[in-house]
């Protein structure tokens, strides 16, 4: 996988953390330094070690899947994808929390990296080195949580679908590019 996939993929995999990150920024009188750590700790960490946990379940069974692993990660993915585009489209409130304690982000943290769990099966398949992918999809998702916070705080919550949406489709998009090569229709 080169790394313009894996950023594509982070930044996808980023984006459901990215909209969770307006809401807080929008719950917060005034965004500081700790409230930026603390979102980007939480998500980034999440979503580095769920991928990972995936990956390391993914070998597990590597074996047995080997000729249909590209079925998997097409259908993983894409499966993932169309769920962050039925979410951008809820029209729901949010209720919104002020709070950056553990009670209130882990849930989060772990929620917005579910999926993340999904796709550290799908590198098991495709053999992706997994320690610089996990620190990138970490990496990525730290800087675009602290972004979103931002954005939530100045300009409210007119982002978070559109980011949702736009994840949900680059994931789909990477599904449906992977079952392409491994086809041999593309490359």
């Amino acid at each position: 996988m080169s790394i313009w996939e894996l950023f594509v993929i982070a930044v996808g995999l980023s984006m459901d953390a990215f909209a969770v990150s307006i809401c807080k920024g929008l719950s917060v009188g005034r965004v500081e330094v700790k409230h930026v750590i603390i979102t980007g700790l939480y998500f980034g960490g999440f979503q580095a070690l769920m991928p990972a946990a995936g990956y390391f379940l993914g070998k597990q069974f590597q074996s047995l899947i080997t000729s249909v692993d590209h079925w998997i990660a097409f259908v993983l993915l894409t499966l993932i994808g169309l769920n962050m585009i039925r979410e951008s489209r809820r029209c729901e409130e949010e209720k919104l929390n002020d709070s950056f304690n553990f009670k209130t982000m882990l849930p989060l943290a772990v929620a917005t990296s579910i999926d993340a769990l999904a796709v550290g099966v799908t590198f098991a398949f495709l053999k992706v080195e997994i320690l610089p992918a996990v620190s990138f999809i970490g990496a990525i998702t730290f800087v675009l949580s602290a972004i979103g916070l931002k954005i939530g705080n100045v300009f409210g919550t007119r982002y978070k679908s559109r980011a949702e949406f736009f994840g949900g489709a680059v994931l789909i998009l990477m599904g449906i590019k992977i079952l392409l090569d491994h086809l041999g229709i593309l490359g």
